[in-house]
């Protein structure tokens, strides 16, 4: 006697979102203004343009980049916008933030990037767990996203879901 097992999450027709695959494979690098400060708190315009002046660049090639600083320092607008011009011509793409940050904004800006109608009235789940973290703006990112088109939103895994959203 034999009995077929159903899998009923695959008949079901949710479809899984995993937002991890959202997250460019480019290698993520911080530039930290720390070390072209003078004394690496303060800075000095001539010292400042001086340092970068001296950056191999071409070590940005192709990669995201996240400008903070690690110091508590005042950091005027126009440096940012100084190390932004050098690292153009290289980096992928250059954020304002820490790791995290800059993480976060670019898994932001990719779902932004999401064509709502190939989910029209699907049912969706979006994966709660991972071995990628997920930071909260995500998920919220991702609801404004689909829920004008989606039948419905639930967040877990297909087999244990919670719903998040239904049309009525």
């Amino acid at each position: 006697m034999s009995e077929t097992f159903i899998n009923k999450v695959a008949e079901s027709g949710l479809i899984s979102l995993d937002l991890a695959q959202y997250i460019p494979n480019n290698e993520i690098v911080i530039f930290d203004i720390k070390p072209y400060l003078f004394m690496e708190l303060i800075l000095k315009e001539k010292d400042f343009r001086a340092s970068l002046a001296t950056i191999d660049w071409t070590q940005y090639q192709d990669k995201i980049v996240g400008i903070y600083c690690s110091a508590d320092a005042i950091i005027p607008m126009w440096a940012n916008m100084l190390i932004v011009s050098n690292l153009s011509p290289f980096a992928k793409s250059v954020y304002f933030g820490d790791e995290n940050k800059t993480r976060e904004l670019v898994l932001l800006e990719e779902i932004q990037k999401i064509d709502p109608s190939s989910f029209n009235d699907q049912r969706v789940v979006v994966k709660g767990c991972g071995d990628t973290p997920i930071g909260e703006s995500a998920f919220i990112a991702i609801t404004q996203k689909l829920r004008p088109v989606v039948k419905s939103i639930m967040y877990g895994e297909p087999c244990s879901t919670v719903p998040v959203f239904k049309k009525k």
